[in-house]
């Protein structure tokens, strides 16, 4: 699953020939990506192995970032790598271990890696729609999209809005072109259906995206509950260590795909191959990171649950969570962060400042826990006292403790 399935010249496709002894290491790098090496097994399995060229004598296992604005390139451009804006050996693997992590076994998809989760975000809609199109979006997802909605309608764009929740986006979605899904949403945790929002769409003929950031590839695949494409932002729990920005775009239709594609060309919203390279190093750890987050953050929202200045709380993974139902159904981990609510902004702010082992930040996925008081940003619609808890990979009994803790001290 390289970045290159449509074949359009910009990427490997089929058979490379073998190789010999004197080739680069580069060369040999888009030789094996292009043999079509595959992985199998579990989660963890995946993870590790996801991307990796066959093992090549003497060669690193992940090969280091090429760096290269342009390639050797005698006679008629046709091979996999031209130019630096279009390709890069170190994207390739990266987006081939994506591929393998949000649709393992299927081989009609593309992977496209991008500068940023915004910049995927914005290469499909951007690509997909025209003047007088429609779309759908959700009204409680990333803050950004008043943003992108406010782009769209200036470029003649008609955009309808719901909530995530109650699959309230099925009641708009008459006349659409494209719908954009977020679930989980951010930062509410609302979940959605999307097998039945994607029948219903498909049904009316638009395209189906689901933003696939908060849930990971290892808690949910869009794609195999019939989206059409797969939509993150790299720069959380993919990563998990809060130094890379990275998006990514995943899809199964060709030339939905080859537009994305133009789109990144055009715009030039494309990575660092060191960006790219952390972030394929940061996979192997991928599956530990989530099962540690998750279940630490299962723990927090039950201790949150006995507090009773605390409303408003949500964790998909909690029994009795409003979408703990429809999550269990289509999610096979409930993700890292957990919301809830403090009576008023100073307390809010009292427990984030009396908080030891939980940075004061925004993002969310990363191994160092952080939360943030969501309403300073001015963005969401939420109370002036909610909170966005992203649970790290510390000790479990720690985190909870210093969250009980600082809630203590926030009362007085």
């Amino acid at each position: 699953m390289s970045g290159s399935a449509t074949g359009d010249g910009h990427g490997v496709t089929g058979e490379a020939a073998p190789t010999t002894g004197d080739l680069s290491r580069m060369t040999r790098v888009t030789d094996d990506v292009a043999s079509g090496f595959r992985v199998g097994g579990g989660d963890g399995t995946r993870a590790v192995r996801a991307g990796l060229p066959e093992p090549a004598k003497h060669e690193p296992t992940l090969p280091g970032p090429v760096f290269a604005a342009h390639y050797h390139l005698p006679g008629d451009p046709t091979g996999p790598y031209t130019y630096g804006r279009d390709e890069n050996p170190t994207w390739t693997l990266l987006e081939r271990a994506v591929g393998e992590l949000e649709a393992p076994g299927q081989d009609a998809v593309e992977t496209l890696v991008f500068a940023s989760g915004m910049a995927a975000i914005s290469a499909v809609l951007f690509s997909q729609l025209r003047t007088g199109d429609m779309c759908v979006l959700p009204d409680d997802g990333y803050q950004a999209l008043p943003l992108v909605r406010a782009q769209l309608e200036a470029y003649g764009v008609e955009v309808r809005t719901a909530p995530t929740g109650g699959d309230a986006q099925l009641g708009v979605l008459d006349g659409a072109k494209l719908l954009w899904i977020e679930t989980p949403s951010n930062p509410g945790l609302d979940v959605c259906d999307i097998r039945r929002l994607a029948e219903a769409a498909h049904a009316r003929g638009a395209l189906v995206a689901v933003d696939n950031t908060l849930a990971t590839p290892l808690g949910q695949r869009p794609l195999e509950l019939g989206a059409d494409f797969t939509v993150a932002s790299g720069t959380k729990q993919l990563t998990g260590h809060g130094d890379v920005l990275l998006g990514y775009v995943v899809g199964r239709d060709a030339e939905a795909m080859a537009a994305v594609r133009r789109w990144r060309k055009i715009v030039g919203a494309i990575p660092g191959p060191m960006e790219a390279w952390l972030a394929h190093r940061s996979l192997a750890t991928l599956q530990m990171r989530v099962d540690r987050q998750c279940a630490t953050a299962l723990m927090v929202a039950e201790a949150l649950r006995e507090r009773p200045e605390v409303t408003g709380l949500r964790y998909p993974g909690l029994p009795g969570d409003p979408s703990h139902r429809i999550a269990s159904q289509q999610m096979r981990r409930f993700g890292c962060v957990v919301s809830f609510t403090l009576p008023t902004r100073a307390r809010a702010d009292r427990f984030l400042d009396a908080l030891r082992l939980v940075d004061d930040a925004t993002s969310f996925g990363g191994v160092r826990s952080t939360a943030e008081r969501r309403g300073r940003w001015g963005g969401d619609a939420v109370p002036e006292g909610f909170i966005r808890l992203s649970v790290g990979a510390e000790d479990p009994e720690d985190l909870v403790a210093d969250v009980l803790r600082a809630l203590d001290a926030s009362a007085a």
